[in-house]
Order: structure tokens, then sequence, then C-alpha cells
């Protein structure tokens, strides 16, 4: 499933949405995590705090009825994306870090990290350092050459 540009503002608005009852400014409150619940059959990701308290509620209409397979990779893939791209706007929220997006599916089953804040480490996707592992080889290499 391609994502397309009418998705990618609905999934903006939705993290604006989130942003939105977290203002900065403001006294930080204690959260672990925020989920992101998405439905393939209506098309809704709603996103709810750690009480199972509802925090914002969007419809994408190019995921109501998808019976994609990897609809719920693509859905990862898109969330990721949009949320490094608003990382500061996400950033500032006046929550106290760490805390994280998690996507889940309508049985409130985690289905992938999206998003880690701690003080100065922000994570997204489920990988810190890609490559790192083949970086430091090449480096030892290097090293040992000379």
């Amino acid at each position: 499933m391609t994502t397309g540009k009418q998705t990618i503002q609905q999934l903006e608005r939705a993290i604006r949405k989130i942003a939105d009852k977290f203002p900065s400014g403001i006294e930080a409150q204690i959260l672990t995590d925020i989920h992101i619940r998405v439905s393939q059959e209506t098309g809704e990701l709603t996103a709810f705090d750690d009480d199972d308290k509802e925090i914002t509620r969007v419809v994408v209409e190019q995921w109501i009825d998808n019976k994609d397979e990897e609809f719920y990779d693509d859905a990862t893939t898109a969330l990721r994306q949009i949320m490094h791209d608003n990382r500061k706007l996400i950033e500032d929220m006046s929550i106290l870090k760490p805390f994280s997006f998690v996507l889940e599916d309508d049985e409130k089953e985690e289905v992938a990290e999206l998003f880690i804040a701690d003080d100065d480490t922000i994570i997204v996707g489920t990988e810190m350092m890609p490559n790192l592992s083949e970086d430091l080889d090449a480096f030892f290499e290097q090293l040992m050459k000379d």
C-alpha cells in the first residue's frame, strides 16, 4: 500500500492533535506511553494515554476496509516518518521523559514501537544506530591496516 498525500496529511493532523493536548510551557505530565490504535476495518487511528483515556481520534480514509496483509508494516513506516518529520513538536510536548509512542492493533496488542523520547536520546524506529556493527567492523579493519 502506497501512502497517499491525503493519508499523510491526516496522520500529521493526528500527531498535531496529540501534541496540542500536551502543550509546551505547562507542567509536564507523567506518561510512559501514548498508545496509537489503528483499525483496518474502520480506518480509525485513535490515541490513548496510559489509563486508556482517549486523546484524539482521526479517520484515515485510505485505511477503511483495508485488507492488505502488510497494513501494519505500512502504517508503522508512515507513522515513523511523520513522527521523525515532526520530532521537534513531539520533543516539546509537556510529558516527563522517558515516554514513547506505541502502535497497537484492534485487540490492543503492541505492533511496533514508533518513537521513544528519553531526555537527549530520541529514537524513531527500531534501531538506535543502524549499521553500527558494519561501521565498527570497517573502522577496526582500517585501524588494523594502519
